[in-house]
């Protein structure tokens, strides 16, 4: 007999993640027609039972029709656990093809009751980021263009972090990476720490300021380390 197959890894906004049913057994040469199981009957029922309309199969996984329920479904499964901005949700209802009327309508009402905020969204990643990895303002802004925070967002967010604090950060990560380099000529080592500092974001006159400080407190000569790196 036909077996509903379960199909582990569905996507959970409802693609299609395989076919519906197994196939169906196969009647030997040999065999006598046994019933209505194999024979014209079933054929019937076979027909009838794969040609069912796309909405009447989304209706039998239990998905609602109303896109702007789709959506609303959506945008919670992916708010459970972590915070996103309104254009991260929004790329997600479009690559879903939810219409844009009801996407509109889905997020508005979400950020109407703060599901959605990306003020508070860009405050705790410049948080998150700058202490977790130590990253400076310029990396920061950059992340957070990337997830499609409004500019003037980002500017007040970043702007809450202290230079003073910025500027230790960058001499805790110096700190951190100096014992790999010792072994080296001061050239190398000042072009490692200091590139590290520029990956994260470190603008050149900090990064040089920090990196030959530290460099003093071991010992090194640090004459001609003024010059631009």
């Amino acid at each position: 007999m036909t077996r509903r197959t379960e199909w582990p890894g569905a996507d959970a906004a409802g693609e299609e993640a395989g076919p519906a049913y197994a196939a169906e057994p196969s009647r030997g040469p040999s065999e006598p027609g046994r019933g209505a199981g194999f024979g014209e009957g079933a054929g019937r029922r076979s027909r009838s039972r794969s040609s069912g309309s796309p909405s009447s199969s989304r209706a039998e996984k239990g998905e609602p029709r109303d896109p702007a329920e789709q959506a609303r479904n959506i945008c919670l499964r992916l708010l459970t656990g972590t915070p996103r901005t309104r254009k991260q949700l929004a790329d997600a209802l479009r690559k879903r093809e939810i219409p844009d009327e009801a996407a509109e309508e889905v997020l508005s009402r979400f950020e109407g009751v703060g599901l959605i905020d990306d003020a508070a969204f860009a405050d705790a990643w410049v948080e998150s980021r700058h202490h977790g990895r130590g990253l400076a303002r310029r990396a920061l802004v950059r992340e957070l263009r990337t997830k499609g925070v409004d500019p003037a967002v980002i500017d007040e967010a970043v702007g809450q972090l202290d230079p003073d604090q910025e500027e230790e950060t960058a001499r805790e990560l110096v700190a951190r990476k100096l014992r790999s380099t010792r072994g080296l000529d001061r050239d190398k080592r000042l072009r490692r720490l200091a590139g590290m500092l520029a990956r994260k974001g470190y603008g050149e006159g900090m990064a040089l300021r920090v990196v030959r400080q530290a460099l003093e407190a071991e010992g090194e000569d640090t004459e001609g380390l003024d010059e631009p790196f």
